[in-house]
């Protein structure tokens, strides 16, 4: 006997979108880049596969070339100092920032149009939610994955990132 559970089919689909992320979150932040390289792909390819409509693709690519842009540009002024042996992992030490941590935006990605979807019709909202949520998100993966963040890193991640929120509540994806 099994029991029904209280949410719509819906409500399951975005509360599996939700979890999916956070677990890709830790399996890249703890694995580090090495496991980032099968975890990311696997779970951004299954989420194109299952849930994603046509075109999100793009929003991906997008924030793939948003992280590698931003995160990278504050790797190279150095904002994260990477404790971690092989931190790079597979990548060449010319790529300006670990692949665990640069896969964290395509994943990101993958809430836009489900799990964060009903909150791009609220922008300041939205704007301070991003902006809260990088600078948690920031810390919290410095501590697990043993960076050193400048002290200027998460107010400026938190502008970055209140900044894109505000974007997708402009745009409404």
């Amino acid at each position: 006997m099994t029991l029904p559970l209280p949410f719509t089919p819906r409500a399951r689909r975005l509360i599996v979108n939700a979890m999916a992320f956070e677990a890709g979150w830790l399996v890249c932040v703890l694995g580090g880049s090495s496991v980032a390289l099968v975890a990311g792909p696997a779970l951004i390819g299954w989420h194109l596969w299952r849930t994603a409509g046509p075109g999100e693709w793009r929003l991906v690519v997008g924030f793939a070339l948003a992280g590698l842009f931003i995160d990278g540009g504050l790797t190279l002024a150095g904002g994260f100092t990477f404790h971690r042996p092989g931190a790079h992992g597979t990548m060449p030490d010319a790529w300006p920032l670990p692949l665990w941590l640069w896969m964290l935006w395509p994943l990101f990605a993958t809430l836009v149009r489900h799990s964060l979807s009903w909150l791009w019709p609220y922008p300041w909202l939205a704007t301070c939610c991003g902006a809260a949520g990088a600078a948690l998100s920031y810390y919290g993966g410095s501590v697990l994955a043993r960076v050193t963040l400048a002290p200027w890193l998460v107010p400026a991640e938190a502008l970055a990132w209140g900044l894109v929120c505000a974007l997708l509540a402009r745009q409404r994806p």
